[in-house]
């Protein structure tokens, strides 16, 4: 008796090349870590003068990345760019209609408090843009910090409906600060969730995830499961503290 381990014919197909035709005639499936070559986008950064978005904009030029930050103030975005962490690595500085212009990718990195007018007031810069969002929807009282309830479910959904002319992801929500600042450390050791419509727009966000050594970009689903994404930074704010950390994401078996 067989079981579904065991083929009925002793001697097994040879394996199939990279690509080839299944037996039934489709296509064999792409493989999921074949990400596209992503080295020659620019990437900005809105927010890039606050801790989240400057140390974003440190590790991906640092990595190679053509970046550009962005303020309200064009003369503070360039002061910060020019600045000990970024300046060494050939930061641009513009304010943040310029910084999506000159943009192919551009991350949201803003407060969460000034999102939405954030995104509104450059809906025509950003339009036909890649938009990665990594905003967390967050409150903080004497317990802690807890997630909030956003109207349209998520800040990356809010982003999709003020952008209808943009594609746009949710990635980059469970990095430290700290640690993305540090330039003593070469490597952080921590997976990056993507989640979007469109997977081509996911596995380029991937693909500049894991152009930054130590990380990984990983689909995560469509954006309508972002809320759970930004909520766990609540829980990662908790661990941090507790174990005085700077905890990060990794998934298992993939």
């Amino acid at each position: 008796m067989t079981t579904p381990d065991q083929p009925t014919d002793p001697t097994p197909a040879p394996p199939a090349e990279p690509g080839a035709a299944a037996p039934t005639g489709k296509p064999a499936p792409k493989d999921p870590w074949d990400l596209p070559d992503v080295s020659d986008l620019t990437v900005g950064v809105l927010g890039g003068t606050g801790d989240q978005g400057r140390g974003l904009a440190y590790r991906l030029a640092r990595a190679g990345q053509r970046v550009v930050i962005g303020s309200r103030s064009a003369d503070r975005a360039r002061q910060v760019a020019g600045d000990e962490l970024l300046g060494p690595v050939g930061v641009e500085g513009a304010d943040n209609a310029e910084c999506a212009r000159r943009s192919d990718v551009v991350i949201v990195a803003v407060p969460w408090d000034g999102h939405a007018a954030t995104l509104t007031a450059l809906r025509e810069e950003l339009a036909g843009k890649l938009v990665v969002d990594c905003v967390n929807p967050l409150g903080f009282d004497k317990k802690g910090a807890h997630a909030l309830s956003v109207p349209e479910g998520s800040a990356a959904e809010q982003a999709a409906a003020l952008l209808p002319e943009s594609r746009v992801t949710a990635a980059f929500h469970h990095l430290s600060a700290v640690l993305l600042q540090d330039t003593s450390l070469a490597e952080i050791p921590t997976d990056v969730m993507v989640l979007g419509e469109a997977r081509t727009d996911c596995e380029t966000v991937q693909a500049l995830a894991s152009r930054i050594p130590g990380m990984r970009g990983v689909f995560a689903g469509r954006l309508r499961n972002a809320h759970q994404v930004e909520s766990l930074v609540a829980n990662l704010i908790s661990v941090n503290r507790r174990y005085r950390a700077h905890a990060g994401i990794r998934l298992t078996d993939i």
